[in-house]
């Protein structure tokens, strides 16, 4: 039984469980009980739940900062393209892990690193700093929106499509409104490439809006 514990040590076991129980079922009681503690210990080190969901979310990035390092930097594009992709890998590998990472306060400073580094390759590109910021903002909402939407297809990760997403039902359903059909598809068949294809625009559309005239642009 556990008779000392810490914020990083709460957080980790909030990790582990949330595969088993979700978001929902990720309580402090349910925690406490995982470490062998009585609840109120938990108190010391969080005040509430959205507390240790900021905990859990900043070790979960300290957990992607090595591959986001790692990211291609050699166009502003891929950098952007490739730490999304980085942040929607881990976000899949956590049950309601968008759901936990989005709309949460990062403690710490373990995110600033990558932060920055993503920073100046597009600030290098020609971007000014606040578009810069607005441009990683909008490819993370992005990537966080559209993994929110794919954890509802798959609740588990690497489970069953969730019969409520089945394609073919879906179509029964909305017999004679072919146009519906298609977008279902379109929206809850293949995620994956829905995901590049999307980023893809999202990308574009930076370009076009936020890149000042001169700076690099797609070549």
């Amino acid at each position: 039984m556990a008779t000392r514990i810490d914020r990083a040590q709460v957080a980790e076991t909030a990790l582990r469980l949330l595969n088993e129980v979700g978001l929902e079922g990720l309580t402090l009681r349910r925690i406490a009980k995982e470490l062998g503690v009585q609840a109120p210990a938990l108190y010391w080190h969080f005040k509430n739940k959205q507390e240790l969901l900021d905990e859990v979310a900043t070790e979960m990035f300290r957990r992607m900062a090595e591959p986001l390092s790692a990211v291609d930097s050699s166009t502003w594009q891929e950098c952007l393209a490739g730490s999304a992709r980085v942040v929607r890998r881990f976000l899949l590998g956590y049950r309601d892990g968008a759901k936990v990472f989005g709309g949460t306060r990062l403690t710490g400073r373990s995110y600033a690193g990558p932060v920055e580094e993503m920073m100046r390759t597009i600030v290098a590109a020609g971007f000014t700093p606040s578009a810069a910021a607005r441009a990683w903002f909008t490819v993370n909402t992005y990537t966080m929106g559209y993994v929110m939407e794919e954890q509802s297809v798959h609740p588990v990760p690497g489970g069953e499509r969730d019969p409520a997403y089945d394609l073919e039902r879906r179509a029964d359903r909305l017999e004679g409104y072919p146009l519906a059909i298609a977008a279902g598809v379109e929206f809850f068949g293949d995620l994956e490439t829905g995901f590049e294809d999307g980023l893809h625009a999202v990308v574009a559309g930076i370009e076009a809006t936020l890149l000042p005239p001169g700076g690099a642009g797609v070549e």
